[in-house]
């Protein structure tokens, strides 16, 4: 039987839990700066598996001194419902059309401000020491890489774009029978490159940039473009956002300083 000071003690965990993952969204959706004003920063949403280049672009960008870039980073879902739920953003770059089309539908788009960003490619990492290629085009080769309870870790295959990627992949491939029932699903991509970077997990499915910045996993296999719809990232300002407040940013991620930015990080041209 429990005492009643472990009953306690276990609520108030949970109620600790819920606050962090409160305050969590609060820094998600008002980073550090004033949100109001006409010299506010420009807060842009960007899907995670961007994290390091758009870094680097809103660095390049700051430095030539127009009105300064902010960035928070989430799933491409999350981040939609944060503007759905009236986040102050003022740009949203999102992994997939189809979260893009969701807040265009809404009228929640900027007109004429939405363009495609970048592209990329879906791949198959394993810790780095357990780097041994696997062809993905061989049945049953996944799950039995997964062996007798191994999972694959893959981003939600109902809403975050990674993992629909991911679904469709494995559904031209023959694997999405054997493997369904054996996923460990996450809110983003990034949160599923880092099970199998700790070991967590044998494999997991996440674009070939997320495998460039994690040392601690290895490719063992790439999925073929045709495998999956077009991985694209459309950019399109938000039409709550005040008039002119990201025109001269989203200009320049057009322009070959920001082409060539997303290129040293892996991102193809869409």
């Amino acid at each position: 039987m429990r005492t009643p000071s472990v009953v306690l003690a276990r609520v108030l965990a949970k109620a600790l839990l819920l606050l962090v993952l409160v305050a969590g969204l609060v820094v998600l959706v008002v980073p550090s700066g004033t949100r109001s004003g006409p010299g506010r920063p420009v807060l842009v949403f960007a899907a995670a598996s961007l994290q390091e280049a758009m870094q680097a672009l809103a660095g390049d960008w700051n430095a030539r001194g127009g009105r300064r870039v902010e960035l928070a980073f989430a799933g491409s879902a999350t981040l939609a419902r944060q503007i759905e739920a009236g986040a102050p953003a003022d740009v949203f770059i999102s992994a997939d059309a189809q979260w893009m089309d969701h807040l265009q539908a809404q009228g929640r788009l900027r007109a004429g401000s939405r363009f495609d960003l970048a592209g990329n490619t879906l791949v198959l990492v394993a810790p780095a020491t357990e780097a041994v290629p696997l062809d993905p085009a061989a049945p049953g080769a996944i799950a039995a890489r997964l062996g007798d309870r191994g999972l694959l870790a893959v981003a939600d295959v109902g809403s975050v774009p990674a993992g629909r990627y991911a679904r469709q992949a494995l559904q031209a491939t023959g694997h999405w029978d054997e493997v369904e029932a054996r996923l460990s699903q996450s809110d983003n991509v990034r949160t599923a490159l880092n099970f199998v970077a700790r070991g967590e997990a044998p494999l997991g499915i996440v674009y070939a940039t997320d495998a460039r910045v994690e040392p601690r996993v290895a490719v063992v296999a790439r999925f073929e473009p045709g495998s999956h719809a077009p991985i694209v990232y459309p950019v399109a300002g938000l039409a709550r956002s005040p008039a002119g407040t990201a025109d001269d940013f989203l200009a320049w991620l057009r322009g070959p300083e920001a082409r060539a930015i997303l290129g040293q990080h892996g991102f193809s041209e869409p």
